[in-house]
């Protein structure tokens, strides 16, 4: 049996449920797969009259739960929610949820101690009454893990720049006074394209592990060299230390270019929320990361490259805002061009409800990355200087519950101090979605 939606319990209960833990911790939800959630914003609005506050020890102990339960781990949010009953034993809809979870954890006799307790301490109305009734009828038989979650969609887009060729046609060599006219393959190029891409997330335990794999793949109508297709597989744990939020990902992914094996890729990140009160609506969190990518066919390209950073969120029922930063080391192989790099990452990201089954997104992102010595001695003695801008702007309608059309657009700047590198890059991309979020 389905669990009810937590806003409709809040709203037939009179429960506290702060606004920015109703649907889920959106920190917690992949930006491709964050806006799949957001209808339920709309009927979350209903029962904002009927939420009274609490303290904010308990308010944090409600919150810590229902993050626990959105993350599959049901022992956690068990022990958070026992804690908060200590505290505020008239709090219902801590009792409800958790007979509930005991009831999807197989104890049976425990579950039906709580829903007794629920109808005699609190007089539910029907819709509570039904949901009780549901799980007794179903019995508490034990669900080990949460459903799988996925999504696919297929799309068609334009760039006009598919091989980032570069915006100077023209080039002199620094032991040279000759200018040289660069071939037509190493000019912008525009091309038309198709794409599929899923993802599937199952979680493994009630612990809080996910088993996360997404496939992407883009074929080019006339430029087929450029087509591509990437895999990633990955686990993802969340759980507290302490008062400290922490979620660890690790992930191998392979990547293709024109039919061939490009990239091999090794991921890890550990982000961690401190315990510190911040105003209403905001969320602060800390990133360590490592990345290692091999090249199969380029010769002392391989890399690793380590980061350091921080998140800050705002949200409300409509909005979302994400704020990171982020310093980056990258050290390559001997022999790489230009040898290790060092550099930032930065990105602001805004979501919002346009109207009923409408959202939008913009976001800003900015890489730079300094080269520690010449880009190759002799031929380019400039040390390199990368600076990147992209900005996208993009519109989610949903057709039904589970489908939608996804417009968006997309303007990239690559401006270096070697011109041979610096490209423009304009691109639109309409998909449509299927999910079951």
């Amino acid at each position: 049996m389905m669990r009810t939606p937590r806003w409709l319990l809040a709203g037939l209960l009179g429960l506290a449920l702060p606004a920015q833990a109703r649907l889920a911790d959106l920190n917690n939800i992949p930006a491709p797969l964050m806006l799949a959630a957001a209808p339920a914003a709309e009927a979350a609005e209903a029962a904002d009259a009927a939420l009274p506050d609490l303290p904010l020890q308990q308010e944090e102990l409600y919150r810590a739960a229902l993050r626990a339960l959105s993350e599959g781990r049901q022992q956690d949010a068990s022990e958070l929610l026992m804690r908060l009953i200590d505290k505020q034993p008239q709090h219902a809809g801590a009792w409800l949820e958790l007979a509930i979870t005991q009831c999807e954890l197989g104890n049976g006799i425990e579950a039906e101690r709580l829903f007794q307790e629920v109808e005699t301490r609190f007089d539910p109305p029907p819709g509570i009454v039904e949901v009780i009734v549901g799980h007794r009828a179903t019995g508490c038989k034990g669900k080990p893990v949460r459903e799988p979650s996925w999504m696919l969609s297929l799309g068609r887009g334009h760039d006009n720049n598919v091989n980032q060729g570069t915006s100077n046609p023209y080039f002199t060599f620094d032991n040279s006074n000759d200018e040289f006219e660069l071939a037509p393959e190493f000019r912008p190029r525009a091309d038309s394209y198709s794409l599929v891409s899923a993802s599937y997330l199952r979680p493994l335990n009630n612990r809080g592990t996910l088993g996360i794999v997404q496939l992407y793949a883009r074929r080019h109508d006339h430029m087929r060299e450029q087509d591509s297709n990437s895999l990633l597989a990955g686990l993802e744990h969340s759980t507290n230390l302490g008062r400290w939020r922490a979620r660890a990902t690790a992930a191998v992914g392979l990547v293709t270019l024109d039919r061939a094996l490009y990239q091999r890729q090794l991921q890890a990140q550990l982000r961690l929320a401190p315990p510190i009160q911040l105003p209403e609506n905001y969320d602060l969190a800390l990133t360590a990361g490592l990345t290692k990518v091999r090249y199969p066919t380029r010769p002392n390209y391989d890399a690793s490259t380590y980061e350091l950073g921080s998140v800050l969120n705002y949200r409300t029922r409509a909005d979302q805002v994400a704020l990171s930063l982020s310093a980056q080391s990258d050290r390559g192989e001997d022999g790489r061009p230009g040898g290790d790099r060092h550099g930032w990452f930065g990105s602001a990201q805004w979501y919002t409800a346009l109207g009923r089954g409408v959202y939008g997104e913009l976001g800003l992102t900015h890489q730079r990355w300094n080269s520690a010595a010449p880009y190759l001695p002799g031929r380019i003695d400039q040390v390199r200087q990368q600076n990147t801008t992209t900005l996208r702007a993009a519109v989610q309608w949903y057709i039904q519950a589970n489908y939608s059309l996804h417009l968006e657009v997309r303007d990239t700047h690559n401006r270096e101090n070697i011109s041979l590198f610096q490209y423009n890059s304009r691109a639109v991309q309409l998909n449509l979605r299927w999910d079951n979020f």
